[in-house]
């Protein structure tokens, strides 16, 4: 029975097709590239079809497949997934024969280092007869566990056939030996996809990778395992591919040596960008908002929060449906109809806008209720307070030590994604009301401001906000300026405040956190240590007993206060 050959055969005769298959039948030594008989047949082949040949052949000399392509490239047949995680090599390596004598091309390279090939080979021709041989092979550490080698594959001096120069056995030995050392650590069990993460922009590599350990912080909460990192820094990006083309190239490299399955980028990607870098890097790309709102579709409980995260997943989708897919011609016109119907897309995007509206119909009815809760409160005149501030902070763990509460907590962005409020009586009796809301974070994308509504609301209604900070967090101070500009981006810039630097059990920067406890005259907390609560108890009594009697600022109570030692 004939062997499989892969590749483009159209055109081809009985008599090539049976001149392909009897490659399979020329074995080769372990410490050669390729039998001389083998790569003279194949020479002798590709020069009369006019068509690059080529073949797969294992560690034991055995030839796994026969490929034929055009006269300027092979398509290699699909492999299975390579376990570059493994630190090993896929024991196949690639021999064929370039007709126009150029070396190996970076289609060759890319496939060398996507497909974790032992070696890759092109063979060149003069009048008929093998010539130079130009070999290349993953680097020593193209698999390191930092994954900033940017020069995955070395590329040996070209030598000339039969190349008896070149040990093979031997090589590859060394070769598995180095890679063996250098192999990355585990991928997360449970990760759904392994990324790079890619910031372009003008800001300094300091700022930049402050940016991107948010945004691995994000893909950690999403399960996403993050193989690699590039910064590119220009003052001004690609209108189209926000990126150059040599750094595309790099990052379409990097991503096939570090087997990523997506590109994540630290901004928002219009429509056509997004487009551009898929096809050009010919991978999956995510922008910083997709992120965000997959982690949002993940986490919300609560119907309110689930409309709300469906309407911004509508809202950011709608004008990229026309990306999606390539068939949007499909005519859905019927009898009786003028001219050819509606376009799929067309229909698309109408479903779209009418299922925005009917969402809107339904958070309309929910705000309503919000707001009947929110009048029992006021007529019952419960003080309030909420527990505002940035992502992963800890507001969740400082509810349920004031409140000897059970609400959920994990070392997660975004774990909390619905309001939740608790009473708390205070030292001198009075009964407060506890909101545990939505944490911020910076850049916020717009579409997403629909899902802090509620959060914005208990903010808004609240007698006090305790803007809470993490002390052990090495942007503090950033993120706190991002919690105030939120809070007076919606009218809240006056509203009686109390900053509470939490998990000061955790400091490493004390003379950081001493300055910002200074300029802020805020309080330190553990929730672990219940450190500062009972002063925290007492300070939210006065204050909201003040903001009742309509004290604009809690300047008085605070005076009084000074600050704990931080060290």
């Amino acid at each position: 029975m004939s062997q499989r050959i892969h590749g483009n055969l159209s055109g081809l005769g009985a008599i090539e097709r049976a001149g392909l298959e009897r490659l399979y039948h020329h074995p080769s030594e372990a410490r050669e590239l390729a039998s001389d008989a083998l790569v003279q047949r194949m020479v002798g082949l590709a020069v009369r079809i006019g068509r690059q040949v080529g073949v797969l052949i294992d560690r034991r000399g055995e030839v796994t497949h026969v490929l034929c392509g055009d006269d300027h490239e092979l398509l290699l047949p699909d492999l299975g997934r390579w376990g570059a995680e493994s630190g090993r090599l896929r024991g196949l390596r690639l021999v064929h024969v370039h007709l126009k004598n150029e070396p190996l091309s970076e289609d060759d390279q890319n496939d060398l280092a996507r497909l974790g090939l032992d070696l890759i080979c092109a063979v060149t021709h003069r009048r008929g007869v093998p010539d130079l041989a130009y070999v290349g092979h993953l680097a020593a550490d193209s698999l390191a566990a930092d994954h900033k080698s940017v020069r995955p594959v070395t590329l040996l001096a070209p030598m000339r056939w039969p190349a008896e120069s070149l040990d093979v056995q031997e090589l590859l030995k060394s070769l598995d030996e180095q890679l063996g050392r250098t192999r990355p650590a585990g991928r997360v069990v449970n990760a759904r996809e392994t990324a790079l993460l890619i910031h372009v922009g003008p800001e300094s590599r300091t700022d930049a990778e402050d940016s991107l350990n948010e945004l691995e912080e994000l893909a950690r909460t999403a399960r996403v395992q993050v193989v690699g990192r590039v910064i590119q820094r220009k003052r001004e990006v690609d209108a189209r591919t926000l990126l150059g083309a040599g750094k595309l190239s790099e990052i379409k490299l990097k991503a096939m040596q570090t087997d990523a399955t997506l590109l994540i980028f630290d901004r928002e990607l219009s429509p056509s960008q997004a487009k551009a870098i898929s096809i050009q890097a010919d991978s999956k790309v995510l922008d910083r908002t997709q992120l965000i709102l997959d982690i949002f579709a993940g986490r919300a409980k609560s119907a309110d929060g689930r409309l709300q995260v469906e309407l911004a997943q509508l809202r950011y989708s709608l004008p990229r449906l026309g990306d999606r897919d390539n068939a949007l011609s499909r005519l859905t016109g019927g009898i009786g109809a003028i001219g050819p119907g509606e376009t799929k897309l067309e229909v698309d995007r109408r479903r779209a806008r009418e299922r925005i509206h009917r969402i809107e119909e339904q958070l309309k009815k929910l705000r309503k209720d919000r707001a009947t809760r929110r009048k029992g409160r006021t007529l019952n005149d419960t003080p309030s307070a909420a527990l505002v501030g940035y992502t992963n902070v800890g507001k969740s763990s400082l509810l349920n030590a004031l409140a000897k509460s059970d609400a959920y907590i994990e070392n997660l962005l975004f774990a909390t994604l619905d309001p939740t409020s608790r009473r708390v009586r205070m030292p001198e009796g009075t009964t407060v009301v506890l909101t545990d809301t939505v944490g911020f974070i910076r850049d916020l994308p717009k579409e997403l401001l629909g899902a802090f509504e509620a959060t914005l609301e208990e903010a808004q209604n609240a007698d006090l906000l305790l803007i809470v900070c993490d002390a052990s967090h090495p942007q503090l101070e950033a993120q706190l300026r991002a919690v105030e500009r939120i809070l007076s981006e919606h009218d809240m810039a006056e509203k009686a405040r109390l900053v509470v630097l939490n998990k000061c059990d955790a400091i490493d920067d004390p003379a950081t956190v001493r300055e910002v406890a200074s300029q802020r005259r805020a309080l330190l907390t553990s929730s672990v240590t219940r450190e500062g609560l009972p002063e925290l108890m007492a300070t939210v009594e006065a204050a909201v007993l003040a903001a009742r009697q309509r004290v604009p600022h809690m300047t008085e109570i605070v005076e009084e206060w000074t600050p704990h030692d931080a060290a």
